[in-house]
């Protein structure tokens, strides 16, 4: 859950540090007084974009900073790990960002640096959000089967569908290529032969190249080479050679050891000195006659490098793109002697993988199935309780010509306002309000299945009657259960049930517009006052009455 959260110069906001409690939290406001300000601050936190025009005039840097509590912190913990972030430590995420207006942005999880990418990661693990748009969202048949596919508990079967289903496509895509390829001339046919060929004659791997590049070098240098090592060889085993000057230098040590045998060990380490060089010259003058230039082995050389240097010119710059070069030539040629029977395989391919994926889609088709006639029953009862009296709510499974991405089937969600008239899809039948209600008993019966502690919505009760209002502050009040709830509202039905209450204000008495946020939850009076004005005029008696009744005891 959220704990705290600081923002510092965000928009017409200068700072604030608010400390939040599980359950349900309402924030209000006048309309304009900056409730946005709350919202864009988790989004940034969330990984939401932002531009330097965030940024309170006269600042240098827009700052917000957020502590949550995780009870259990594994599944966290290993995103982290996952990110290469610090873990949580005794289940404590804490999140920072800053915008500067002349620096880089800088991102920190657990005192780690974060990329942007990242904190999306994680944001998508912590929050949701639910703006007025959502209920539009209902129209789309992707969005109602995704609701329907979170109350049946679908995924495991929908990623088996989608495993079975992406062998197929590709078998499909891989057939129509090969059926659209060109047949390729006699011309074309040879010299696509004379380059497999070339490249064949190569050993296309890492140490193979590695010992051509080498050998190559030393044909190449030969001369260089064999002159250098007789150098060597002559320097220390020549007529006036190294070993020859430490031999005579050895049998001084020797003397020596006769006149001291303390010294013994030291006329040992020569001897084995003047051993070691004479074994190097010997070595020596053996590796300047393999550098022998050979006529040619040479020739050879020279033509399997040219060989290799073409391939890296015309495929790739190492050895697995020019392996993988020669794999697709030696494939087109497969194709073009046998099109008809590599068509025919492909044929037997495509349908045994259809199979696999026909039988994962009826698997799938038969959670929806089951799944639809549990949401609608569960959907409606929450739907009546939102004011619909006599309304109807139906999920209609819809079979598809084909397969797709996912599934062979799709869903639609009907619905009647009104005792006797026949469910129509949501987009022929619902008003605004209707959606935005509809989404409302949704969101209640999934509460439940969604993994993300913390839901916002952002006036989800918009176009919603405020004889309903207190059946919304309900349902608020019901997600709360599971889940700690921010809720942007101007119903005061809806903020009275809150556990928490954050009031938005705008003072614009002085020169410059301030925004403030503040709790008055631990203030029944400073309450009253602002449900009052929610419900027309704080100073009126008949609106405080009516905030007290609504606030209760």
């Amino acid at each position: 859950m959220l704990q705290s959260l600081r923002i510092k110069n965000l928009a017409l906001l200068e700072e604030v540090s608010l400390d939040f409690e599980a359950g349900f939290t309402a924030v209000t406001g006048e309309t304009g007084a900056g409730k946005s300000i709350l919202l864009g601050a988790l989004s940034l936190l969330a990984g939401e974009r932002a531009d330097k025009t965030i940024i309170r005039q006269g600042a240098l840097a827009c700052e917000v900073e957020a502590a949550l509590f995780f009870k259990n912190a594994k599944a966290i913990n290993a995103l982290l790990a996952e990110l290469d972030l610090p873990e949580c430590e005794e289940g404590m995420l804490i999140l920072k960002r800053s915008v500067p207006r002349e620096k880089a942005p800088k991102i920190t999880v657990n005192g780690g640096l974060a990329t942007l990418a990242s904190l999306q990661r994680l944001g998508e693990s912590w929050v949701d959000f639910h703006g007025p748009s959502e209920p539009r969202r209902l129209l789309k048949e992707s969005c109602q089967r995704e609701l329907l596919d979170l109350f049946g508990r679908a995924e495991k079967a929908l990623a088996a569908y989608s495993e079975k289903y992406d062998a197929w496509h590709g078998r499909v895509a891989e057939r129509a290529q090969i059926a659209n390829e060109t047949k390729l001339s006699p011309e074309q046919l040879k010299f696509l032969e004379a380059q497999l060929t070339r490249l064949d004659a190569l050993e296309l791997t890492d140490e193979a190249i590695e010992t051509l590049e080498r050998d190559f070098q030393r044909q190449s240098r030969a001369q260089e080479l064999i002159e250098l090592s007789a150098t060597l060889a002559n320097g220390l085993t020549g007529e006036d050679g190294a070993t020859g000057k430490v031999a005579g230098l050895v049998r001084e040590a020797r003397h020596l050891e006769t006149l001291d045998p303390a010294s013994k060990a030291l006329a040992d380490r020569l001897a084995s000195a003047s051993l070691e060089l004479a074994d190097l010259g010997a070595e020596y003058e053996a590796l300047s006659g393999e550098y022998q230039f050979d006529p040619e082995q040479a020739e050879q050389l020279q033509t399997r490098m040219n060989a290799w240097l073409e391939a890296k010119r015309k495929h790739g710059g190492d050895v697995s793109a020019v392996a993988a070069a020669r794999e697709e030539m030696r494939r087109r040629l497969d194709s073009q002697s046998d099109i008809e029977g590599t068509l025919a395989r492909l044929d037997k391919e495509v349908a045994e993988t259809e199979r696999a994926a026909k039988k994962e889609a009826q698997a799938l088709r038969a959670i929806r199935e089951k799944a639809a006639k549990e949401l609608a029953k569960v959907a409606a009862k929450s739907i009546v309780q939102l004011g619909f009296k006599k309304a109807d709510f139906q999920v209609r499974i819809v079979p598809l010509d084909q397969l797709g991405p996912a599934g062979d089937c799709g869903c639609e969600f009907l619905f009647s306002p009104n005792v006797g008239e026949a469910p129509l899809p949501l987009s022929r039948i619902a008003s605004s309000g209707e959606l935005a209600r509809v989404m409302l008993a949704l969101k209640s019966v999934l509460a439940d299945l969604d993994g993300v502690p913390v839901l916002v919505f952002d006036e989800v009760d918009a176009n919603v009657g405020g004889e309903i209002g207190k059946v919304v502050g309900e349902k608020m009040a019901e997600i709360a259960r599971g889940h700690q709830v921010l809720c942007v509202t101007h119903l005061p039905q809806v903020a009275a049930q809150a556990d928490s209450h954050l009031v938005v204000t705008k003072d614009q008495s002085k020169d410059r517009a301030v925004v403030t946020i503040a709790p008055i939850h631990e203030s029944r009076k400073s309450r009253v006052s602002e449900l009052a004005r929610m419900l027309g005029d704080r100073t009126a008696k008949s609106a405080l009455a009516h905030a007290e009744e609504l606030l209760g005891k």
